[in-house]
């Protein structure tokens, strides 16, 4: 048994010489999920059990995100399972989906969404969460995510309201939505190495690794859109920085407009798209 303060330091100090920047914030955040308790109330309770808590900290030192430590991220307030199978979601892909509700305020409008490389399901299930009335379905090609995306929707209480598909994108679907979502690999292949050791150790390359020039998903998602998309439906698709201009020019190219939507640093995240005459605002955030 350890007092709570001397684990805090104790676990900080391993972060530390790891080289975490913030290490006595994921101290707090280690040690409450290693007692079970929430961060708001370690200081509630006078001694911990620390060695599992300990472990977890070596791990992390060793640039593990901390989301396959504790195997939990939250996404549009929904607690998501996570593993190396899948990319951690980021708050900036909620960017998406605010951009979703921006086009489609009125909800059931929506009722059929399609998200391409599910992964952990969080843009599917954001969406499902959003737009009461919808179903959805999530592609992968990695079996092991949709198993996943699958036990989160489960989970959540969402399962009978959508489906997940081992498939390379949309080729296997014949259907059309309303609303389409993606967050593909964008990053390219060059790049891989300058990435954080937390991401280019640990993160699926199948999840990152957009070709030579960060396209190669990009290109394939568009070419779909004009058959994936119902008549008055929208595309929201991911944007990594500095893409947002050349992705809007890949949707143009092939008939589809286009705006993009600013995520809370200001970097254009989220480029909708649709059929000229479906597109409900112009401007750019």
């Amino acid at each position: 048994m350890v007092a709570t303060a001397d684990a805090l330091k104790a676990i900080a100090a391993i972060l530390a010489a790891g080289g975490i920047e913030e290490p006595r914030r994921e101290a707090r955040l280690i040690l409450a999920h290693a007692i079970g308790c929430d961060p708001s109330s370690l200081f509630s309770r006078e001694t911990v059990m620390s060695e599992a808590a300990l472990a977890m900290a070596r791990r992390r030192a060793m640039r593990e995100p901390l989301a396959y430590i504790t195997g939990r991220r939250e996404f549009w307030s929904l607690e998501l399972m996570v593993s190396p199978a899948t990319l951690i979601p980021r708050p900036d892909s909620e960017t998406l989906i605010e951009a979703a509700l921006h086009h489609r305020p009125e909800r059931a409008r929506v009722r059929t969404v399609l998200d391409l490389g599910t992964g952990t399901g969080a843009l599917l299930l954001a969406a499902l969460s959003a737009f009461d009335d919808a179903f959805g379905i999530g592609t992968d090609r990695i079996a092991a995510a949709t198993a996943l995306a699958r036990a989160n929707a489960l989970r959540l209480g969402l399962g009978a309201r959508c489906g997940f598909v081992v498939a390379d994108w949309a080729a296997p679907l014949a259907g059309s939505f309303d609303l389409v979502l993606s967050n593909p690999p964008y990053i390219p292949s060059p790049a891989l190495a300058g990435l954080m050791p937390d991401v280019a150790r640990f993160e699926p390359l199948s999840a990152l690794d957009g070709g030579l020039d960060g396209f190669d998903a990009y290109r394939c998602i568009i070419a779909d859109l004009p058959r994936l998309l119902a008549p008055a439906g929208i595309a929201v698709i991911e944007a990594g920085i500095g893409q947002a201009a050349q992705l809007m020019a890949l949707a143009t190219a092939a008939g589809l407009a286009a705006v993009s939507h600013a995520d809370l640093a200001g970097v254009p995240r989220a480029i909708v798209m649709s059929a000229p005459e479906g597109m409900r605002e112009k401007t750019i955030w």
